[in-house]
């Protein structure tokens, strides 16, 4: 069925169509009109839609007569800002070839900068018929116009003043991982027409609750548009998380309070205002149009053998990311796309740095994994991409997908290695100290390379995806039923214990156990080597009820419970935020490798056990071994003469004798997780023993070192 055009609207009579320009990609206001670009290369005609303000009518359609190369370009004169409009793309539909051109299917442009409308599931969006017994290999002729969002031309001119990017350095560096709606959903201090929105997440509440925290970048959840999945909806649940992107450019309007750009660009203004920097979760792995079954929305109707990843001669799709598709990224008008939307996202609302899920989809060549491969290339060469904070999530589930340590620099690298080894230490799992060493060095054994720094590493102990630290330490068990998935979703092996009761409890001796394991976790997070990150929720204790998979649970289950927050809880993190930003031993560029100052000839790090020897080889492997101590001094490549030293304990066994090391004439105590409520007081010397599963730091006072002792 080939449709027919309509009319062009009176008003448009007057003004000319032209041939326009291949660039910029997408729609582009011009002064007399707008100028509309969109790839295609094995279409064989496309038309451009133009609608109603609500996007309810379609006023007219447009055929594409010019094409530059693969890019089809058209300009039509007198079309403004806030002009709505789509795509119709004409071609083979086969399937077996990757082809599945449908011009009964309304497309959203790729380049969108915001969308009109939401998704609306029906049998229509499909371009195959549902029910047919040919399945995917049919074709179906019904118009999906009514049930597309559909693209709306816009202005990201925005006031900036003086904004300024906080550009905080790698060393001091703290990232809080958040989402706009459960960070804000309950919280009291932000108005409530603005909460779960942007403006509401950079409110003046939220803004001191993160500057008392220390932190210096949120890392927000994705918010460039995505849909709700059909099985989700059927369900009566919407995809909280949202990594389901449908659209690469345009802010998610579900945390918009007017639908406009500037909110975001507020947010970002006021983050940066407090020194905030504003990180990304993007999401370029795989769209929201999911495999050969899902919906035809934008990309499979424009090009679906130039956007996808295809398999079995191409009526079937990759899937390392486990979500249906994977986005083609060698092609290089994709790719261009994606480093368009990145330079976008930098340029026009000055976000600070990107953390990419599943990134080894995006560096996965022909022949694998390759580091030095096409994405990788073009974003470290891009003048304003390169500069940027670069953060891979280092795995898929594909061929070789786990790349952890393997990203050049200057990305950044989430740690699954120091979460699981931090988890397994504090839990008492056999064996652990040697890890947890690797771990708070800053895993040079993955990272020390090519010039990488010691800040590669992000260190977590949890994240969104997984227990929070309060169901870490409540639940052995996960508890995802309320996914509607019969509790098959989710991580399998957590590494978490209950402390004697299964969930929540007023126990006070379970209870207390509980917040010495959360106060162990965290000061081990601060006091290691690397980028911490701190998942929002987690300085007040938020539960979800062991849900360990909240992605579809826009509900209390995810909503930050401010009214009830653990205020001792909050008070510590806070204090160990503080005590790192104090001491820049704990927080060095240079990895750590045991080897002579040339100040001072003492060694940047020394292991010891508790009663100050120095451990064995044979007792690093031994299963008894479980109170770690260590001292710290700046590398010994940084050429730094400091004497400065700290000594830490991390002690998951019983009570043990401490001997503080004769390497610093006295030691001052700065920590102790056993008391929660207060700085320490008191001598260090006056501690002669180091508590049952606890941790300590010592700061060495003013003098030279006398030297080790062996």
């Amino acid at each position: 069925m080939t449709p027919q055009r309509t009319p062009l609207p009176a008003r448009l009579h007057s003004h000319a169509l032209g041939a326009g320009r291949p660039w910029p990609m997408g729609a582009s206001l011009t002064g007399d009109g707008v100028n509309f670009a969109v790839f295609s290369a094995h279409a064989e005609r496309i038309e451009l839609c133009i609608f109603t303000s609500d996007g309810r009518k379609e006023l007219c359609r447009l055929p594409i007569t010019e094409r530059d190369g693969d890019i089809w370009h058209i300009h039509v004169g007198g079309l403004t800002v806030g002009t709505v409009y789509g795509f119709r793309a004409h071609g083979p539909y086969a399937p077996e070839q990757g082809h599945r051109f449908n011009p009964n299917k309304l497309l959203l442009d790729p380049y969108a900068r915001a969308l009109e409308g939401r998704l609306k599931w029906s049998d229509a969006l499909m371009g195959y018929k549902i029910g047919s017994p040919r399945g995917d290999l049919s074709f179906d002729t019904r118009d999906s116009a009514f049930a597309v969002p559909k693209a709306v031309v816009t202005d990201s001119s925005f006031t900036w003043g003086n904004d300024r990017p906080p550009q905080t350095p790698r060393i001091d560096t703290v990232i809080y991982e958040t989402h706009v709606k459960s960070m804000t959903a309950l919280h009291p201090g932000v108005e409530k027409g603005l909460r779960g929105t942007y403006l509401g997440l950079s409110s003046d509440a939220v803004i001191d609750h993160l500057q008392k925290l220390g932190v210096t970048a949120v890392e927000l959840l994705p918010v460039q548009a995505y849909i709700d999945d059909r099985f989700l909806v059927s369900r009566g649940l919407r995809n909280h998380w949202g990594y389901n992107t449908l659209a690469f450019f345009a802010p998610e309007a579900r945390y918009m309070s007017q639908g406009a750009l500037w909110e975001f660009q507020t947010m970002v203004r006021r983050f940066h205002t407090a020194g905030i920097e504003v990180i990304l979760d993007v999401v370029y792995n795989h769209t929201a149009e999911g495999d050969e079954w899902g919906p035809t929305v934008c990309f499979r109707g424009l090009d679906n053998a130039s956007y996808y990843r295809l398999a079995d001669g191409g009526r079937h799709y990759a899937n390392d990311a486990g979500t249906g598709n994977m986005l083609n990224v060698t092609q290089p008008m994709v790719l261009r796309m994606v480093m368009d939307s990145l330079r976008y996202w930098v340029e026009a609302a000055h976000v600070d740095g990107f953390r990419f899920d599943l990134a080894t989809a995006l560096g996965r060549e022909a022949h694998g994994f390759d580091p030095n491969g096409g994405f990788f290339d073009a974003i470290r060469q891009d003048p304003a991409l390169s500069r940027v904070k670069l953060i891979a999530e280092p795995w898929d589930i594909g061929p070789g997908g786990y790349q952890l340590g393997a990203y050049p620099h200057p990305f950044h690298e989430w740690n699954d290695r120091f979460r699981d080894g931090l988890r397994r230490f504090w839990k008492g799992d056999a064996g652990m100290t040697r890890d947890l060493a690797a771990r708070l060095l800053g895993s040079a054994e993955r990272f020390d390379h090519s010039g990488r720094a010691a800040t590669s590493s992000v260190n977590f102990v949890t994240s969104h995806d997984g227990f929070t630290l309060e169901d870490l330490v409540s639940f052995t068990i996960k508890r995802n039923f309320a996914n509607g998935e019969d509790n098959r979703d989710g991580h399998q092996e957590n590494h978490s214990d209950n402390l004697g009761v299964e969930g929540p409890t007023q126990d006070p001796k379970v209870l207390a156990a509980r917040a010495q394991r959360k106060r162990n976790l965290l000061a081990t997070l601060f006091l290691s080597q690397g980028v911490p990150m701190l998942l929002a929720g987690d300085e007040v204790g938020h539960s979800q009820g062991g849900n360990n998979n909240a992605y579809a649970q826009d509900n209390e289950t995810s909503w930050i419970d401010w009214p009830r927050a653990d205020a001792d809880l909050l008070g510590f993190v806070r204090r160990l935020a503080a005590l790192r930003r104090s001491l820049p031993i704990l927080r060095q560029r240079r990895f750590l490798h045991a080897r002579p100052r040339p100040s001072d000839g003492v060694p940047d790090v020394i292991w010891r056990r508790a009663d100050g020897t120095v451990p064995l080889s044979e007792e690093w492997h031994d299963p008894a071994f479980r109170c770690l101590c260590v001292e710290l001094r700046m590398a010994a490549e940084g050429g730094d003469p400091s004497h400065d030293a700290v000594f830490a304990v991390f002690n998951c066994g019983a009570e043990a004798a401490l001997h503080l090391p004769e390497t610093a004439p006295a030691w001052e105590l700065m920590l102790d997780t056993t008391q929660p409520g207060h700085a320490p007081s008191g001598k260090a010397s006056d501690l002669t023993s180091a508590p049952a599963r606890s941790v300590l730091l010592f700061r060495s006072l003013a003098g030279n070192p006398k030297g080790v002792t062996p």
